[in-house]
């Protein structure tokens, strides 16, 4: 395919990775970095040993526990489940060579919060992982997206991928958040304005003044959340705020390399008058903080709002929809948002389980106490961020609130790890799925920022920071 001489950023990045396009196929893309985890590693290592096959590049991979992993001390939180899974990954990283953080390692945490703290996830990349959530790796400016776990073992074998080529959206932001509103509030928005199937297909850059302010923390959990816009995944070009973010990662490039590595990223932008598949605005002016009422993250409204009657809405799909989700979610139309009591709160996850985000909640539950009845807790996104809440005193604060302070580990996103809700359980939570039976079967899931989440667990209804006394 010809390069044409105004490119967007996504078509920068594919292009430079593309090995070669097959004859009325997919491209065949080079692969810097592949990040594996319990869950859907066994599989594909399990095809390597029937096939014969190798690892081809064991230094371009790197494994984690973070799924199933407990968040609590002690061999007696480790279900029978977890602690075979532990051992077949560690088992099979010793045996094809690829490098590991296990359980304890100090480095340890969720996949996609690891590779960027280490700086493993670098400008101009392209990562992969057997998880829907490698989006959120396009916030350093890379071409980051999940695969399936037969591509597992593809990338393991020939560190090269078969890929469609996706197509281009760009998503402007534009306008001057409103107090208290985040990159959450921000994806919420975006998703409950256009669905959770508009992006399907496309690799979505997000630019404007609005992205351009956030932190790079913030970007990450925009770009997380572009999987439940339906996106292929989620980009942003890097700029001064992504080179400081890096400059303090372990694995940087260090020296001359650092030096090359930082100018080649200054051109790592959209080209003016690059053409994009579709182009959207959303204006977030004003935008307050955001809450889902339903089954999927397109169900989100104001804080501020009330449950809405599902014949209200435009289409029969989006009707049957909000029908079924308030059968689920036990909610009547025209309910309030902060009259929705709440049995749990918790802080964590790959979308918001790092340190600004504790920061934040830590931040709206000093010198308060968790209502009665609530289950508080809060799970660190890695290991380091542990280590810094604890050295800042966070640790602290929350336990003094009533929050249960845990390990590292995906915990209460995906209740399959001991860390489950009952049947009936609503929690205000910070994670990026409010899917049925995500938290636990039966359990209802309202997905909020964290200084929500800290709010309605003091509140004991859905609530922000402003409603507390």
């Amino acid at each position: 395919m010809a390069l044409t001489a105004q490119r967007t950023l996504f078509e920068k990045i594919w292009d430079a990775h593309r090995v070669e396009t097959l004859p009325g196929g997919p491209d065949v893309l080079a692969i810097d970095l592949h990040l594996l985890h319990e869950m859907t590693s066994p599989e594909a290592f399990d095809e390597l040993d029937r096939r014969g096959l190798s690892v081809r590049h064991p230094g371009h991979s790197l494994a984690v526990m973070d799924h199933v992993v407990p968040t609590l001390p002690g061999e007696d939180a480790w279900t029978d489940f977890a602690r075979g899974m532990a051992h077949d990954l560690r088992a099979h990283c010793a045996r094809f060579g690829v490098p590991l953080l296990p359980f304890g390692d100090a480095r340890q945490g969720i996949v996609h919060v690891i590779g960027p703290e280490l700086g493993l996830t670098l400008p101009g990349s392209t990562v992969v992982c057997g998880d829907s959530h490698t989006s959120t790796h396009g916030a350093l400016g890379a071409v980051a997206f999940g695969i399936g776990t037969s591509q597992v073992g593809h990338v393991l074998a020939e560190q090269a991928l078969l890929a469609d080529r996706p197509k281009t959206m760009r998503v402007r932001l534009t306008g001057t958040l409103g107090h208290g509103a985040t990159g959450k509030d921000v994806a919420l928005a975006l998703i409950s304005r256009h669905g959770n199937q508009f992006g399907a297909g496309y690799a979505v850059e997000y630019g404007g003044a609005v992205v351009e302010a956030m932190s790079v923390e913030q970007r990450m959990t925009l770009c997380n959340m572009s999987i439940e816009f339906g996106a292929r995944m989620g980009l942003i070009a890097p700029d001064a705020r992504t080179v400081e973010y890096v400059a303090a990662r372990p694995f940087r490039p260090v020296g001359a390399d650092w030096d090359a590595a930082v100018a080649e990223w200054n051109e790592l932008h959209t080209d003016e008058g690059a053409a994009f598949d579709r182009e959207i605005t959303l204006d977030v002016n004003g935008l307050t903080p955001y809450v889902t009422w339903g089954t999927n993250p397109a169900h989100a409204i104001p804080l501020d709002g009330a449950v809405p009657d599902p014949d209200s809405l435009p289409t029969e799909a989006a009707r049957e929809s909000a029908h079924r989700a308030l059968i689920y979610m036990d909610l009547a139309p025209g309910t309030p948002v902060r009259e929705i009591a709440v049995d749990a709160a918790f802080i964590g996850s790959c979308t918001n389980g790092r340190i600004e985000d504790l920061r934040a909640a830590a931040e709206v539950l000093r010198g308060r106490r968790v209502a009665p009845g609530v289950r508080a807790l809060v799970a660190p996104g890695s290991t380091a961020v542990r280590r810094e809440a604890e050295h800042e005193g966070l640790d602290e604060v929350f336990r003094a609130a009533g929050f249960e302070w845990r390990g590292s580990g995906c915990s209460l996103c995906v209740a399959g790890n001991g860390d489950i809700l009952p049947p009936g359980a609503r929690a205000a939570s910070s994670t990026n799925r409010n899917f049925e039976g995500r938290q636990g079967t039966g359990a209802r899931t309202h997905l909020m920022s964290p200084a929500c989440v800290a709010a309605s667990a003091v509140a004991g209804h859905l609530a922000g920071p402003g409603d507390l006394a």
